[in-house]
C-alpha cells in the first residue's frame, strides 16, 4: 500500500511580486543553485514582456501562458502480461503546473542566439497566444493521450 503523500512546504513568495508561482518558477529557471542569476533573468523576462504587451501587470500573461501549457491528460507506461501499454492518465494539479513550467523552461533554452530573459520573455508571450513550442508539446501529449485511448481499461 502507498505511503501518504507529504505536504510539501510552499516556497516562499517572491520579493517584486509577491507570487509564490513566480518563485517556484525563478526556482525551475535556476541552475546550479545560482538563485540571483535565475531571479534576475525572471525579472527581465517580465520586463519585456511589459514592454512589449504594453502591459502594466506581466502575471495575468505568464498565469495566461501557465494555463495554455497546462496538460490535462497524459499518458504512463504500464506493464500488463508481458506488454507495456501506454496508459491515458489525468494529470494533477501539481504535476501540470509543473510540466507547464517546465515545458516554457526547455523551450526558451532551446532557442540560440539571444539572452536567456528575452528568450524566456518570448516563449511565455507565445504561449499566452497559444503559440510556441511548449504548446505544441502539450498538443503532442494531448495527441498520445487520444491515440490510445483504447488502452484506458488498463489504469489504476
Amino acid at each position: 500500500m502507498r505511503r501518504k503523500v507529504k505536504k510539501q512546504p510552499a516556497p516562499a513568495p517572491d520579493s517584486k511580486y509577491q507570487s509564490e508561482k513566480i518563485s517556484k518558477f525563478i526556482n525551475y529557471v535556476m541552475e546550479r543553485g545560482k538563485k540571483d542569476i535565475a531571479r534576475s533573468v525572471v525579472y527581465d523576462a517580465f520586463d519585456i514582456i511589459k514592454t512589449k504587451e504594453k502591459v502594466e501587470n506581466p502575471l495575468e500573461i505568464f498565469d495566461t501562458a501557465l494555463k495554455n501549457t497546462a496538460p490535462q491528460m497524459e499518458v504512463r507506461s504500464r506493464r500488463v502480461g508481458g506488454a507495456n501499454y501506454q496508459v491515458p492518465r489525468e494529470v494533477r494539479e501539481v504535476r501540470r503546473n509543473y510540466l507547464s513550467m517546465k515545458w516554457i523552461v526547455d523551450a526558451a533554452r532551446a532557442k540560440k542566439g539571444a539572452p536567456m530573459g528575452s528568450k524566456l520573455a518570448d516563449e511565455i508571450i507565445a504561449a499566452s497566444k497559444n503559440e510556441g513550442e511548449a504548446v505544441k508539446k502539450r498538443e503532442n501529449t494531448h495527441k498520445m493521450a487520444e491515440a490510445n485511448k483504447a488502452f484506458a481499461h488498463f489504469a489504476w
